[in-house]
């Protein structure tokens, strides 16, 4: 089976994170991002093992590996019900992070929209990784030379998905909007003619509600 996905896509410091925590809080909608992947790893299994060996030597994990570790994440939820792919939106935010990832991922999920968080202003980015480091104390993720390699990664090998996706399924939302003004774009891009995981032509947050008695 292949999960109905969303991604939302764009540069680090574009609000992905945000938007996908506030996602997963709605009701038929499960969010995923690649960092919690990455925290919850379990060093027992063969897959966590592998990350850890090219983790250690400073290598570069093999896309093949993240997937594997992206999919051991999404099959213990589906385990544990929390994720429930016959009726649940997948809500996806740092992964797929460069065309390899995409390309072995389209076995496994069926992309509907990609949500574009577009800030061309890389100042503005900047700033806000900057901020967002000295609040949660990463002094080195606020040193500038890290910031600009971020982002310089980002134009290099994460945009490219965005064409490999293609124009059709992408969705261009202003993320220097607030928060609830860039959240209100994406439910509205969702529910824009959009048909349920089942099928149906209802919003999504009404989908599964209960019957008036």
């Amino acid at each position: 089976m292949r999960y109905q996905t969303y991604l939302l896509f764009g540069a680090p410091g574009s609000g992905k994170g945000t938007q996908g925590k506030t996602l997963g809080t709605i009701p038929r909608f499960f969010h995923c991002a690649c960092g919690d992947v990455f925290r919850s790893i379990d060093t027992r299994t063969k897959v966590g093992r592998a990350f850890l060996d090219y983790s250690s030597k400073g290598e570069l994990v093999p896309d093949e590996v993240t997937v594997e570790l992206w999919k051991a994440r999404i099959d213990a939820a589906v385990d544990a019900h929390t994720f429930k792919p016959d009726i649940d939106f997948l809500v996806l935010d740092g992964i797929p992070r460069n065309v390899g990832q995409a390309k072995i991922m389209d076995r496994l999920i069926d992309v509907k929209k990609v949500f574009h968080l577009s800030c061309p202003d890389r100042d503005t980015l900047f700033m806000r990784l900057k901020k967002r480091a000295l609040k949660d104390n990463r002094l080195d993720d606020a040193n500038e030379e890290v910031i600009r390699r971020r982002l310089d990664t980002y134009e290099t090998e994460s945009k490219p998905v965005l064409t490999y996706y293609g124009d059709v399924r992408i969705t261009c939302v202003d993320a220097t909007q607030p928060p609830a003004m860039v959240l209100l774009k994406i439910l509205e891009s969702v529910n824009d003619g959009a048909h349920g995981v089942n099928g149906s032509t209802e919003p999504v947050e009404a989908q599964n509600e209960p019957a008036a008695i």
